[in-house]
C-alpha cells in the first residue's frame, strides 16, 4: 500500500501533509488560523518562514523538495507583492493556495491581485483576504477528492 492509504485503496487524511509557509513572522498569526484547522481535522502540518525575496534559493529549495518530502498540497501566506505563492508554484507541481495577507496602504488587495494573476501553467488557488482557514478547508477538499471520499 503507499503512503497514506487504506485497505480499501483510499487515503486517510491523517497521513496527509500540507506544508504551510508564509514570507514573514509577522504572517504567522494569520496563517495560525488555517494550521488549526488542518490539525484539528488530524492533518501533518509543517510551517516554514522563508521569503521569496529576501531568500529566493532557499524558498526555491523548499518548494521543489515539497513533494519528495511527502507533502500532498502547500499553502502560502504573503502580504504586498505575495511573490510567494507563485515562486513556490513556480518550483513544483503541488496544489498551492495562496492567502493575501492584508499590509500597507491597500489592506490585502495588491497581495489578492498578485496571487489571482498568476501566468498560464502556474495555477494558484487565491483565497481572501487574511483567510487562512479558507485555504485549510480548501487543503482538506483536495486532500479528500484524492482519498475518492
Amino acid at each position: 500500500m503507499g503512503r497514506g492509504l487504506t485497505g480499501d485503496g483510499k487515503r486517510n487524511l491523517h497521513m496527509s501533509r500540507v506544508l504551510v509557509m508564509m514570507g514573514s513572522e509577522s504572517d504567522r498569526p494569520t496563517m495560525a488560523k488555517g494550521v488549526d484547522v488542518l490539525t484539528d481535522a488530524g492533518v501533518d502540518v509543517e510551517v516554514v518562514v522563508s521569503s521569496a525575496h529576501r531568500d529566493p534559493v532557499r524558498t526555491a529549495g523548499i518548494a521543489s523538495s515539497a513533494a519528495a518530502d511527502g507533502f500532498d498540497v502547500v499553502i502560502c501566506g504573503a502580504g504586498l507583492s505575495a511573490a510567494l505563492p507563485g515562486v513556490v508554484a513556480a518550483h513544483t507541481s503541488l496544489p498551492v493556495i495562496g492567502v493575501p495577507i492584508s499590509a500597507g496602504t491597500l489592506g490585502g488587495i495588491d497581495a489578492l491581485l498578485s496571487i489571482a494573476q498568476m501566468p498560464p501553467g502556474v495555477p494558484v488557488a487565491a483565497v481572501g483576504i487574511d483567510n487562512a482557514r479558507n485555504a485549510a478547508h480548501l487543503a482538506l477538499r483536495i486532500l479528500a477528492g484524492r482519498s475518492g471520499a
